[in-house]
């Protein structure tokens, strides 16, 4: 029950008083029982997305209007992948851990391990970008040179048919 003021009754939770959880007729042990015995479900969404984005730098090049430069790393979340999308921008990739699978529209997929590079051009659709494993996350470094005034990323389209 709530109180007026918690200092009065002695509650240790501002804006609930100390009286005993009565339960079944009273029973604060069968209470305290009950909720140990069953406690309550969870609703939690899910802390980690498939994959995250971090920003390192954006930087103006000098010599080139109208152009920047981005870094960013992403990670991958185990079995996790990227909709198909593409830059608009020269994209260099670096597997720093794991192994990640990519694939540029009308080529073979490559699967990438640490170390290994990959390269996107401005024209590209970028079909796969998923994590190869499905029990390990994995993590690619990304150095891109793009048109300032064009999005870093966008999404393609599903085909509707053949």
């Amino acid at each position: 029950m709530r109180s007026q003021c918690c200092k009065d009754s002695g509650c240790l939770v501002p804006g609930w008083s100390r009286r005993p959880l009565s339960i079944l007729g009273g029973g604060t042990l069968v209470a305290a029982a009950l909720l140990l015995l069953y406690p309550l479900p969870t609703f939690a969404t899910d802390p980690t997305p498939a994959e995250q984005v971090t920003q390192l730098m954006r930087q103006d090049l000098q010599g080139a209007p109208g152009k920047e430069a981005r870094m960013i790393t992403v990670t991958y979340a185990a079995g996790a992948a990227s909709l198909p999308h593409r830059h608009d921008a020269q994209v260099f990739v670096y597997v720093l851990e794991g192994e990640v699978t990519m694939q540029l529209q009308g080529h073979a997929a490559v699967t990438l391990q640490a170390g290994q590079t990959f390269y996107e051009g401005p024209d590209d659709i970028h079909q796969v970008s998923a994590n190869a494993s499905r029990t390990a996350p994995a993590k690619i470094l990304v150095f891109m040179v793009k048109d300032k005034a064009k999005p870093a990323s966008r999404a393609i389209p599903a085909r509707n048919g053949p």
